[in-house]
């Protein structure tokens, strides 16, 4: 017998801090019944347990990746409407991996999955602070005066104050390329703050998630990532 949140730390998917957020998003299920008790006790032998709709097993060795993930592709293991996500293209991996965060349906770049629930769980959490880096393509000519406006933030639709460094990168036309770095990561945050200034978003991608950039890694493909870069991303968190 085990509690759950640890039962699902052991499974790769989160810290047990982060797997009581997501019991308490109502996202874990055990014999296809919805739990709302991070103290719920599970018979790890015999109990079902999903997260998402996909089944949580104890993993024997932890798998890090990078995935340059397309558009139109769901950063989620499972999707009740039969739509593509992340699993189609990580199905190569020996275990089942899970990623790190959030990446847009439409938006393509840097993803990390992995079955390590601790570091999934900081490199996620805005309290590190880790750096992700977007190449956007919008419509307008982009401005330093507005590139200032969002470095000094911008409210967003929940009413967060969003902020991230921005230049300009190229301009062809009417039509502006630029890069945006940002250190927290809220639901449609860089398209938004560009909407905000007056410049919708034709085009984003991430280049960089916490150092690791994918400028050399096909969309779609996926590789390893090395113990050099592994040491890296925890150091970042305090691991």
């Amino acid at each position: 017998m085990i509690r759950i949140n640890k039962y699902l730390s052991l499974s790769g998917i989160s810290s047990r801090r982060g797997a009581e957020q997501l019991i308490r998003e109502g996202k874990v299920t055990v014999n296809d019944v919805t739990i709302d008790r991070v103290g719920t006790i599970i018979n790890e032998e015999n109990d079902v347990v999903k997260v998402d709709g996909t089944v949580a097993t104890p993993v024997s060795r932890k798998y890090y990746i990078l995935l340059n993930k397309p558009q139109q592709v769901l950063t989620t293991l499972f999707d009740p409407f039969r739509r593509k996500t992340v699993a189609y293209y990580t199905k190569s991996v020996p275990v089942r991996v899970y990623p790190v965060g959030r990446l847009d349906y439409d938006t393509e770049g840097a993803l990390i999955l992995t079955n390590d629930g601790d570091l999934a769980y900081r490199l996620a959490h805005p309290k590190y602070g880790i750096r992700k880096i977007y190449n956007a393509v919008v419509n307008g000519i982009f401005r330093q005066e507005d590139a200032d406006r969002i470095t000094r933030g911008v409210k967003l639709e929940d009413g967060y104050v969003g902020r991230a460094e921005s230049r300009l990168i190229s301009v062809r036309g009417n039509v502006s390329k630029i890069e945006l770095i940002l250190t927290e990561g809220r639901k449609r945050e860089v398209k938004q703050l560009l909407k905000s200034v007056g410049y919708p978003v034709i085009y984003l991608r991430r280049v960089s998630f916490a150092g690791l950039r994918v400028d050399k890694l096909k969309v779609g493909r996926w590789r390893y990532i090395n113990h050099q870069e592994i040491r890296h991303l925890k150091d970042l968190v305090g691991l």
